[in-house]
């Protein structure tokens, strides 16, 4: 009985957590949207005919999957974090401490909302830019397995900065000078392989260069790094993540304090 009140209740909140980002949607689905299509229609427009990657392979049709995935990454990470942060100002918290519900409960219904949210930004990125230059599709279970994984790790990091951060400017701090630099500095404009032998260097231990990198090769067939070692890193680091919001949860680190 205990078993199926867990999976009731993770299930429940979970259909909150959906719920929570679905009421404002145009918010938080459309204007992600609208943002990478912007950021296509000008770095498109400008280096459409000056850029070639991989050889033959037209730059807009390269950055169509580097903005597909950073959507994902951003709006997975905004959507665990902004909800614990917000249920923490508002006080609203105390409801989801009664419950019985388990580290495991809450972690499934969090992350499980971000994924949703950040593969449904992601698609809507995908279908309104593909117009502009369709990149082809190689190989769609390196596509599926990296947008799974990458949701899944910025929806975990995302519930590790709402747990730690107090207040707004916390969580702002955690993204702007953490999260926004890892991912744009990951190849979402250029490819890695363009750098200098050391910026490469650097770039290779940026974690989030092999959530894009793996997942453009999905539609390529070819990539900076080999799509077996993107998702062994991608893989762990999830691993790793997942395994630090747990204990944190276990411990209610910053939630019954």
């Amino acid at each position: 009985m205990s078993g199926a009140i867990q999976l009731k209740g993770a299930g429940t909140l979970f259909y909150k957590e959906v719920l929570r980002f679905w009421k404002v949607s145009f918010q938080t689905v459309a204007a992600p949207v609208l943002t990478a299509v912007l950021y296509l229609l000008v770095f498109g427009h400008v280096l459409e005919d000056h850029v070639k990657v991989y050889g033959t392979v037209g730059y807009t049709s390269f950055l169509i999957p580097g903005l597909v995935m950073m959507s994902i990454l951003q709006n997975a990470f905004a959507n665990s974090s902004s909800s614990l942060i917000q249920s923490k100002v508002t006080g609203n918290l105390v409801f989801l401490l009664v419950t019985p519900l388990s580290h495991w409960a809450w972690f499934v219904a969090y992350v499980g909302a971000a994924m949703v949210r950040g593969m449904m930004v992601g698609l809507g990125v995908m279908v309104v830019t593909v117009w502009f230059a369709p990149p082809g599709v190689s190989q769609p279970l390196w596509i599926l397995a990296f947008a799974l994984l990458g949701a899944a790790m910025m929806g975990t990091l995302g519930l590790i900065a709402g747990l730690w951060a107090e207040k707004f400017d916390q969580l702002a701090g955690f993204q702007n000078f953490i999260i926004m630099p890892m991912t744009f500095l990951s190849g979402v404009f250029y490819s890695v392989g363009s750098l200098p032998p050391f910026w490469q260097g650097v770039s290779h231990l940026n974690p989030f260069f092999y959530m894009i990198d793996g997942f453009r090769h999905g539609f390529f067939g070819v990539s900076d790094a080999s799509p077996w070692l993107s998702l062994a890193v991608v893989g762990g680091s999830f691993l790793l993540v997942a395994g630090i919001a747990l204990e944190l949860l276990r411990r209610g680190y910053k939630i019954r304090s």
